[in-house]
Parts: structure tokens; C-alpha cells; sequence
């Protein structure tokens, strides 16, 4: 007899969202928290990326406000007798309140609302043992289920940099303790241009403290549409941030006491180090070898169902590779925990999820990007670009950078769509919908937005972008040319 229906190997917030979910449709479920990853539980720690993620939300929030309100184009001035302009943040202040608002958040999936819904928590490290059947053993129990799913945390990406390992840097999982230091650096090098980097860089500038990003590539955000990345390392650049594209750095060591590091062809002093190069699996200690799972350095093998090479074992959010953000790996744990307890049928459609940078301004998209739609589908595309400076209520708020971009076949199909500016990750979500249901541009264009709001720059990108298709049809145009003609001479 098994002892669950399901047995998830946890350590981030998708495993828990996956628990509950299949707590939910009656499953018998057991979740593994490893003894290093679970925020609230006595023998766990505060390294986890989702931890370190709110952190930084909640620091960039503060930073962005104070941003803000120092500006006066709404006619705002500092009056009182004595009143700094423009107004200083109280760093230990913030941070009582980032501490306070991310205790809250670790209630809400908190493993007391995992054990009062069902779900068997277990604390421990564990690994799957192939003889006589397969189970996972964890705290000498062995774990007999139908279906595994790995939602397990992957980890920061190391760069072989000599000297890295002897003076010390923060990564995502360890963000919250940067944070947390008595006392900001006066400077950080942030190596990488990976999300992560881009909003600590940011953010951190925003906070009094001299950045310098240095990148391999041409520029930060490469995986993002090359506009959008280069309007945002413009934000960044114009607000302090000094970003070293086409850069390698070799060496850090530590001099009279001071962090260098060797960008180039330059040295530069880092009070502190932040690596944002990317992610890495992290499977050593579970023995997938045992359980007939492949893997690469990418991350595990996995089909459209998110099956492993073993067909019952699934995987989901780190584990699964990609990007790592949550709401998308919650929408893996779900497909997975459907297909884990019931058939097989599910498939993982990435196409209509948006995703966004919480950069200043907000970058955000789904589907395609320019570049990959015009390597897919070569001229069967059109682009149409509009700007937040064209949009009534950007004007009134004074949030005029940046632009909405669709990418669409010229049957109408939404083949992708990115957004910087204000908002953005709220703005993204109406073409995420429409991409998940088949809707066509024109659609878009279509649908009546409330005025004033920013969602009005969905719908004018989409009208520019039937205008520059209806262009383009010499057969339509003159079609129409020769309607209005007959009619104007027959009507007289």
C-alpha cells in the first residue's frame, strides 16, 4: 500500500502552493522541506530567493517613494521650517518595515495553514533509494507515493573569478542579510545583469549607495527585447548606476583592507559584492540517479507535461529551469500536480504567462520578444510601438518613459508583447489574456478602456498596429479608394 498520492520534495513557496493545491482536491500529500530552506520552521534559515526577493520589492518600493515625492513637478514644496528637500530616508526605519511586512508574508503559506489543510510536513534532507521500489527517504522514514514532484530551490550561478570565494559577496539567497547590514556600503559592484541584479542595482542606488554593473554582454537583460533593456539601462545610468557592458571580470582581492575588483581593463573598489549571473540546479543530494532522471547543467529534461525521464516524477518552478518567478512556477506546480493525480494530459503552454522586471520603470512581457518572432516567422510579422508620452493619463501623473511594443503575425495573431514603463507588470495582463485565448490583435484594439487610465496604451498599440497592417495591403486600400469613389459619384 502507498503511503501518499503525492510525495513533493520541497523548499520553496511552489512546493507549498503545490501542497495545498493537491490538499485541496483530497490527495494524500507529504511535503519535504529541507532543513536549509524553510523560512519558519526553528531549524531553518533566511536564504531562500523567494525570501530575498521580497526584500528587495519592499526596499525598492521605499526607494521609488522617496524618488518621487523629491520631485516637484505636481507643485508639491517642502515648507516647513527646517525640512530637508529633498527628504532622506531613515534606512533602519525601512528595513523595521521590510522586516515586518515579510513576516507577514511567510504567514499566509506558513507551514501551520500546510499541517491545518492536510499536508504531512516533514523537515529533513532526504533522497530517492531505487530498491526494491522507489521511495524518497528523509529522517529514516521512506516515502512510498504514486507520483514525486521536485519543487526544490536551484542556487546562484558562481563565476570562476579569482579570489571571489576569499572576500566574500551576497547573492539572491542571501539578499536579505545585504540588507540587513548596520550600516550600507558606500559602494557595490553588482556582477551580471540578470533581474535580480538589475533591481538590487537599482534599488540600492535609490538608497544612497555609488553601483556599477559590469556584464559579459552588450548590455543588461538580454534575454528581454533589446529596446526595453536599453531604455532601462538608460533609467539606470541617468540616476547614477554605472553600468560596464563588454566587461569580464577576473580578479577580486582585497587591498589595505578595501574590496578591488578587476572589471577590464579597470579596478574598481567594491564596498560590497552582488552576484546576479544567473541561476544553477542544485539536485546533487536527492540521487535522481537512483530514480532514472536525467539531467544537464540547463537543469532537468523535461516534456510539456513536466515529467522528468522518470514518468513519475515531475518537476516544477526552480527545478524546472527558466526564469525564476513564482507565479510561474505555480502555474508548473499546478499543471504538474493535475497530471501527478489524475492523467497525464496536462501541458505547460509558457506562451500566454507574463513575467516583469521590477526595474524603474517596470518592464514586463509574454510571448515573443521582436528578435525571436523575426527568427521564427521571418516578414509574416508586423510591429507596432507606442509611447506612454501619447497616453492622457501618463501625462497627468507624469509617468511618460517608456513604451508599449506587440508583435504579431498579419493574420492577427499575437505572437508576443512588451511593456516598460509605468505599471507595466499590471498593464501586461490584458495581452497575456488575450495571447492565452486566441484573440487577435484587432481584438485589442478594440476592447474600450476607462479614462483615464495607462491601459489605454494596450489598445493604442494595437490600433497602430491594424493601421500599419491594413498599409500594407495594396488590395484593401484600393479596394475602399474605389468604394468611396463610386459612392461619391453616384450620390450626386
Amino acid at each position: 500500500m502507498l503511503d501518499y498520492d503525492l510525495v513533493i520534495v520541497g523548499g520553496t513557496s511552489a512546493g507549498r502552493y503545490a501542497a495545498l493545491m493537491a490538499s485541496s482536491l483530497q490527495a494524500r500529500v507529504a511535503l519535504v522541506e529541507p532543513l536549509n530552506s524553510s523560512q519558519d520552521l526553528p531549524a531553518g534559515g533566511q536564504g531562500s530567493i523567494e525570501l530575498g526577493g521580497k526584500y528587495s520589492q519592499i526596499l525598492s518600493e521605499s526607494g521609488r517613494f522617496a524618488q518621487q515625492v523629491s520631485h516637484q513637478q505636481f507643485g508639491i514644496q517642502w515648507a516647513a521650517a527646517g525640512s530637508p528637500l529633498p527628504p532622506q530616508l531613515q534606512f533602519d526605519r525601512v528595513l523595521q518595515w521590510a522586516e515586518a511586512v515579510v513576516s507577514n508574508l511567510n504567514e499566509i503559506n506558513s507551514v501551520d495553514i500546510l499541517a491545518a489543510r492536510g499536508v504531512d510536513v516533514i523537515v529533513g534532507n532526504g533522497e530517492f533509494i531505487a530498491q526494491p521500489n522507489l521511495v524518497f527517504a528523509v529522517g529514516g522514514r521512506k516515502l512510498r507515493s504514486r507520483c514525486y514532484l521536485l519543487a526544490c530551490p536551484s542556487r546562484s550561478a558562481i563565476p570562476n573569478i579569482e579570489g571571489l570565494a576569499s572576500i566574500g559577496y551576497f547573492t539572491a539567497e542571501t539578499l536579505g542579510q545585504l540588507a540587513k547590514l548596520k550600516q550600507l556600503p558606500e559602494s557595490l559592484v553588482v556582477l551580471g545583469g540578470d533581474p535580480s541584479g538589475v533591481e538590487v542595482a537599482q534599488t540600492f542606488s535609490r538608497l544612497g549607495v555609488a553601483v556599477t554593473i559590469a556584464v559579459r554582454s552588450s548590455r543588461i537583460l538580454m534575454k528581454e527585447d533589446a529596446d526595453a533593456a536599453r531604455l532601462i539601462q538608460a533609467v539606470m545610468e541617468a540616476e547614477g548606476v554605472r553600468v560596464l557592458a563588454d566587461t569580464e571580470v577576473t580578479q577580486a582581492r582585497i587591498i589595505d583592507g578595501k574590496k578591488w575588483v578587476q572589471a577590464g581593463a579597470r579596478a574598481i573598489e567594491a564596498g560590497e559584492i552582488f552576484l546576479a549571473a544567473g541561476r544553477r540546479p542544485n539536485f546533487e543530494s536527492l540521487n535522481l540517479e537512483a530514480a532514472g532522471v536525467k539531467f544537464n547543467k540547463q537543469g532537468l529534461i523535461l516534456n510539456d507535461k513536466l515529467q522528468t525521464t522518470n514518468p513519475s516524477i515531475y518537476a516544477c518552478g526552480d527545478a524546472a529551469g527558466g526564469y525564476p518567478f513564482p507565479h510561474i512556477a505555480n502555474a508548473e506546480a499546478a499543471i504538474s500536480v493535475k497530471n501527478a493525480l489524475f492523467l497525464p494530459v496536462f501541458k505547460i503552454d509558457y506562451r500566454g504567462i507574463p513575467w516583469a522586471i521590477f526595474s524603474d520603470p517596470q518592464l514586463a512581457r509574454v510571448g515573443l520578444t521582436e528578435a525571436q518572432a523575426s527568427r521564427r516567422f521571418g516578414d509574416d510579422i508586423l510591429v507596432a510601438v507606442e509611447y506612454f508620452k501619447n497616453v492622457e493619463k501618463a501625462q497627468m501623473c507624469g509617468e511618460i518613459t517608456g513604451f508599449c511594443k506587440i508583435v504579431g503575425r498579419r493574420n492577427g495573431e499575437i505572437l508576443g508583447a512588451s511593456i516598460v514603463g509605468h505599471q507595466a507588470a499590471e498593464l501586461i495582463h490584458v495581452i497575456a489574456l488575450a495571447v492565452r485565448q486566441g484573440m487577435k490583435v484587432q481584438d485589442l484594439a478594440e476592447l474600450p478602456v476607462v479614462w483615464p487610465a495607462f491601459a489605454e496604451i494596450n489598445g493604442l498599440t494595437a490600433a497602430i498596429w491594424q493601421l500599419q497592417r491594413d498599409r500594407s495591403n495594396t488590395f484593401l486600400r484600393n479596394l475602399r479608394e474605389n468604394l468611396f469613389h463610386w459612392r461619391r459619384y453616384w450620390s450626386r
